[in-house]
């Protein structure tokens, strides 16, 4: 097993940058014997700079994280939150960090998760409004 940075999977699903050929032969070599390692923070960061940078809409990003938890060929960190998350995300057009960020608070034994983010406040199961 191999850990994945944010940077090389986002170039498996963005295939106009320079380096999206290199991302491309190093997911083609794994395998379920040696599968691509994708922690939470990568999941979170992954969602965040295909909406932010690639200007991606919710059901894109949706159907990336998907294919992730749907491939052998990777190992998702607390596949149950990004299960979860991923869940939310499609019917609620919320942030996915967010709902990544409240899920596994929650696991953790979190009664609540504080923000500064109205939004997130009031959309987000297990956010709590800081004021």
């Amino acid at each position: 097993m191999i850990g994945v940075d944010t940077n090389v999977l986002v170039r498996l699903f963005i295939i106009d940058e320079p380096q999206s050929s290199k991302s491309k032969a190093f997911f083609d070599a794994r395998s379920p014997g040696d599968p691509g390692y994708v922690s939470l923070v990568v999941i979170a960061e992954t969602a965040w700079v295909l909406r932010r940078k690639y200007k991606q809409e919710a059901r894109q990003i949706g159907r990336v994280i998907q294919s992730i938890l749907d491939s052998d060929d990777f190992v998702v960190q607390d596949r149950q939150v990004v299960n979860w998350a991923l869940a939310n995300y499609s019917q609620s057009g919320i942030d996915f960090s967010d709902l990544l960020i409240a899920r596994a608070g929650e696991l953790a034994g979190a009664n609540s998760t504080a923000t500064f983010d109205k939004a997130a406040a009031k959309r987000v199961p297990g956010m709590e409004l800081l004021a």
